[in-house]
């Protein structure tokens, strides 16, 4: 076992079993800021920590999930062991999956999601490691953009959402807000995911959309029936398109002209 792991179960448990409970030193707090109707959704992932030769399954549940039911049970806070102990095999997290979730319409599936993750290992390169201020808190800054586009015969206008990292700048990346850490950063700490939400929407699907003063018209293509709808060099005609609350509009966001 390594110092910095034996640092670690120093306390009151030596190993994580039913029944013992999770304290600072085993723990870190991973939470978010986001903007309204946003949720994320963490699956905390482990495998055997350095040193262990046993083996786990996915059969044996090494993963810890946290707001799977987003939509209705969601809470910011999450309290994230750093080691866990499954069928006598201790095991340390390695990387958290992040779905990135918000909902647009009341419809089940009116909702656009992206995807991120944090990044956990024994040792990283300084230039990636995240850093905590005095207060035990790091950041890991983003913006996400609604995409809009429209389905189905009656063109029904749906969104993605599109989330890319903020440098230290403030400026918006290509990649996405990734964070990374090493074992011994994380306990008793809070990891914050910070997402900010574009000011402006984008259409989803190219050369479908036309860019006027007051917002987005859609092409009309080949007709209603054209479910791609391409401009082709026509930017005369347009169709109308369905919100999702049910009206129908000539332009978006605004609906009428």
């Amino acid at each position: 076992m390594t110092r910095i792991f034996k640092g670690l179960f120093l306390g009151s448990c030596m190993v994580l079993v039913a029944g013992c409970a999770i304290g600072q030193s085993e723990s870190f707090t991973f939470t978010a800021d986001l903007p309204p109707n946003f949720a994320y959704y963490a699956i905390a992932k482990y495998a055997p920590a350095e040193g262990e030769t046993c083996t786990v399954t996915l059969d044996d549940n090494p993963y810890l999930g946290f707001n799977r039911e987003w939509r209705t049970e969601y809470k910011p806070d999450s309290k994230i062991p750093i080691y866990r102990t499954v069928k006598g095999c201790r095991l340390a997290i390695y990387k958290i999956d992040l779905e990135i979730n918000a909902t647009y319409g009341k419809d089940r599936g009116d909702f656009g999601g992206d995807t991120t993750a944090v990044i956990i290992r024994e040792q990283l390169e300084e230039q990636y490691k995240g850093s905590f201020d005095t207060t035990g808190e790091s950041a890991i800054d983003g913006q996400c953009q609604w995409s809009f586009r429209t389905q189905g015969p009656k063109r029904r206008l749906s969104k993605g959402l599109i989330c890319k990292k903020v440098d230290a700048q403030g400026v918006v990346t290509k990649g996405r807000p990734v964070g990374a850490y090493t074992l011994d950063q994380l306990p008793g700490k809070t990891v914050k995911l910070k997402i900010k939400l574009a000011d402006e929407e984008i259409p989803g699907w190219g050369d479908t959309w036309v860019k006027v003063p007051n917002g987005w018209k859609r092409c009309l293509g080949k007709g209603l029936e054209d479910q791609r709808g391409y401009c082709h060099g026509n930017y005369k005609d347009f169709s109308t398109f369905k919100m999702p609350d049910g009206r129908t509009c000539t332009i978006y966001p605004g609906c009428t002209e």
